[in-house]
């Protein structure tokens, strides 16, 4: 039997900052992606620089975010095959949608929505790492930040149902886009397929979950008495397209 008087072994030297970042390499390169991605994205949506530069940091927030969900998803797959099995894995991931989505983005038309999943995200996924990074600094450094990284990840979940309201109503918007000149014929196309990947996500469900909500709320309006009936035919019409199109056995 141990000796009770025995002191317990020390606890091991905290790491500083620096030595805390460059022992957690991959997490690192991501958590400076995302930071990048934040800053890019503020600099697009306040133009302070003027309209030619923010077109620039339109496509760099798409670049840093692409970059990001690549490492991210090189951390959910290490093992790359060329095989059907393979590619459908990755297409289950919220990283690969999210590399496909900055992809489809990044040449086309400028647009401040567009921006707010990718800005959204990364400010969401630089949370914990940040506390972290704070945490080798000092237990209680920098408390004003802490206190903004807090009341973040409280309204977690009301940011990620603004995303997926995003990411919807961006389907309508590439529509628009097309008609207007801004956009290409194959961007509502494979925007679609973005938004079923979106819409099957087994991580994150608020996108299926805004779906049933829009359609229950805009169902409860068109069946007041005081709604025109070629309204709402023309709405019920339209939710029956939009459901035709949905994936099946989800």
């Amino acid at each position: 039997m141990a000796d009770s008087n025995e002191q317990s072994a020390p606890p091991p030297p905290q790491l500083g900052p620096l030595q805390f970042l460059m022992s957690n390499k991959l997490e690192t390169a991501m958590w400076l992606s995302r930071l990048f991605t934040v800053y890019c994205s503020v600099m697009f949506i306040l133009p302070i620089l003027g309209p030619y530069a923010a077109g620039n940091f339109y496509q760099r927030a798409l670049l840093a975010n692409a970059l990001t969900s690549a490492l991210r998803l090189h951390q959910r797959l290490p093992r790359f095959q060329l095989s059907r099995a393979f590619l459908a894995q990755a297409l289950q991931e919220d990283s690969c949608h999210y590399l496909l989505y900055s992809l489809i983005l990044v040449n086309s038309y400028p647009i401040t929505m567009s921006i707010f999943p990718v800005f959204l995200f990364s400010l969401l996924h630089a949370t914990t790492y940040t506390k972290k990074v704070l945490d080798s600094v000092g237990p209680n450094s920098l408390m004003f930040i802490r206190v903004l990284l807090d009341k973040l990840a409280f309204n977690q979940q009301n940011i990620l149902k603004f995303i997926a309201c995003t990411e919807i109503f961006l389907m309508p918007a590439t529509v628009f886009m097309l008609f207007t000149g801004q956009g290409s014929l194959l961007l509502p196309f494979i925007y679609y397929r973005f938004l079923t990947l979106r819409y099957t996500s087994r991580r994150n469900p608020y996108c299926r979950t805004l779906f049933t909500e829009l359609r229950i709320l805009l169902e409860h309006f068109i069946m007041k008495p005081a709604c025109p009936v070629f309204f709402r035919r023309m709405c019920l019409s339209s939710i029956a397209f939009v459901s035709r199109l949905a994936p099946t056995g989800v």
